[in-house]
């Protein structure tokens, strides 16, 4: 079995990616970005969750979460904030910032993508293409991706992720760069290729995270670094309709009940079977937005040998009877 947990979450939660601001800047700069929240319905609509990354595609500065300690940035590094914080990018700490408030991104938020921009001073910005001379250079994006029923990745993850380029990444940048180039030439397909770069960057930035782990981290993604609870979650997510039990999957991982049980619940912070359930309700989604099967047929698919039971386990998680919740996602 070669199950992939993370690309399964993460095809289920619907990810999707968007390049938003190309952003040159000269020797003195700052820029204050609002909560992701403020800015969701325009920059990804629909989406439940909102991040915003920035991608130094030329030069160097800082990155912080507001009133947080800053953190260096290089040529090609990643800076993500999974939880959508308000921050500061900049040359140097300290700087007053320029506010790009919300109202300024609703406004614009009809203009060709990636938008092109130009700090002419700390506190001044202009439309235009950087020149060849600008010391920086930043790829600013949006990612969205559903909440609810489940998504687990979310809440593991940090609330500034910062990817350096020297550690396996310095390919993001470049092609960043390659894709901004083309998108700004009016290259068919152009912002499409940015929105699949957006998407790619993201799987690759978690995937490197998790091997930056410590050892004695706890959550999700530590969990799918488990040699036991990655293998268990692996198997939940490859078979969701098979009647789990503690004991099943303990067997299957050939570790004791008791350790397993208590192994999983010290990584994943939940039971076993809370998680079965929560995934379920997951999968259960996916299959009431994306088909027209009756609600007692997806009710088998995710192990529930009746309608009644099902409509029950997801009411509790999503606050809706699946049929009310589907109709809900059609008007959407």
């Amino acid at each position: 079995m070669t199950t992939d947990t993370l690309s399964d979450v993460l095809r289920s939660v619907r990810l999707r990616g968007a390049v938003f601001y190309y952003l040159s800047f000269g020797t003195e700069w700052a820029a204050e970005a609002p909560a992701a929240k403020d800015i969701a319905g325009t920059v990804i609509p629909g989406a439940e969750h909102v991040m915003e990354y920035h991608v130094i595609t030329k030069g160097s500065g800082w990155a912080a979460i507001t009133g947080e300690p800053p953190v260096r940035l290089a040529t090609g590094d990643i800076v993500m904030f999974p939880h959508g914080d308000p921050h500061v990018m900049s040359s140097a700490p300290g700087l007053q910032p320029t506010r790009m408030t919300a109202d300024w991104v609703h406004r614009t938020r009809n203009d060709p993508k990636p938008i092109p921009i130009v700090f002419n001073t700390p506190n001044e910005f202009s439309y235009g293409a950087p020149g060849p001379d600008s010391p920086t250079n930043v790829a600013c994006g949006f990612l969205g991706c559903d909440l609810r029923p489940f998504n687990p990745l979310i809440a593991t993850l940090p609330r500034l992720l910062h990817l350096p380029a020297a550690s396996d990444g310095a390919w993001i940048g470049q092609v960043m760069r390659q894709a901004v180039d083309a998108s700004q030439h009016k290259r068919p397909g152009g912002e499409a290729v940015l929105e699949r770069i957006s998407e790619m960057m993201f799987v690759d930035a978690v995937r490197r995270h998790v091997e930056r782990l410590p050892e004695e981290s706890t959550g999700w993604l530590a969990g799918l670094r488990d040699r036991y609870v990655g293998r268990a979650l692996a198997l939940i997510h490859e078979n969701p309709a098979r009647a789990w039990t503690i004991d099943a999957l303990a067997d299957a991982i050939a570790l004791s009940r008791s350790a397993f049980y208590e192994r999983f619940i010290r990584l994943i912070g939940q039971p076993p079977m809370q998680y079965l359930t929560q995934w379920r309700m997951q999968v259960a989604a996916n299959l009431l937005r994306q088909s027209h099967a009756p609600i007692a047929a997806i009710a088998l698919d995710v192990g529930y040998e009746s309608e009644a039971a099902f409509t029950r386990a997801f009411k509790r998680q999503v606050g809706a009877p699946p049929g009310a919740w589907r109709r809900t996602q059609n008007r959407g």
